[in-house]
């Protein structure tokens, strides 16, 4: 597999719990370092259906925009995953299955019900690519950021959702701890990551 020389490690969580700044500050710490890290940004904010219904407001979440993302946040992961060393991913495809479900609420027996009962059974066959997924509990006020406005009353819902979906999945989950800045969060996550680099994992 393509990912089997590099380590993975997602950060997860909520929106507004500030995911993406914890993957760009690791990958910092790590990059100074000298680790061949890569860093993965969120697929949605790049996707042609969330352009469309969360811009442009024109339609809902369905079932092509979360097949799309999923597929997405898979596909960018295993391609930046083969020439590196460590992979920090904003996000899991657990994250987005967790979105599908609570979103499209999809009735038992329905096609969507099916696919989203796809992507759920997919998620458990392949967590095991993920050597850690760190959880972010914190949530912070949202700025004014139209990709989260349509959710932006789904935070509390959506943190339940998304921790579920990953330590269900069977993935190793790591909770970080309450109000730590930025660099008390690199310090912790370092301090479990680094031993993996060493040979710990796979």
């Amino acid at each position: 597999m393509p990912m089997r020389d590099c380590i993975i490690v997602a950060i997860e969580g909520t929106h507004a719990c500030g995911k993406t700044t914890l993957v760009h500050a690791l990958t910092a710490n790590y990059r100074e370092r000298g680790v061949n890290v890569a860093c993965t940004g969120e697929p949605a904010r790049t996707s042609p259906f969330a352009e469309e219904t969360v811009i442009f407001k024109r339609g809902e979440f369905d079932l092509p925009f979360e097949v799309d993302l999923f597929g997405a946040q898979l596909t960018t992961q295993l391609r930046a995953a083969r020439h590196h060393e460590l992979l920090i991913c904003d996000k899991t495809i657990m994250n987005v299955a967790a979105y599908a479900d609570m979103l499209l609420k999809p009735e038992p027996g329905t096609r969507e019900a099916a696919v989203v009962g796809a992507m759920t059974a997919f998620c458990a066959a392949w967590s095991y690519t993920y050597d850690a997924v760190v959880y972010c509990p914190d949530r912070y006020d949202q700025p004014n950021d139209p990709f989260r406005a349509k959710v932006a009353h789904l935070q509390d819902e959506t943190a339940r959702a998304v921790h579920n979906a990953c330590t269900s999945s069977g993935a190793p989950v790591l909770d970080l701890p309450l109000g730590l800045s930025v660099a008390q969060r690199v310090a912790w996550v370092a301090e479990r990551v680094d031993p993996l680099l060493r040979g710990g994992a796979r």
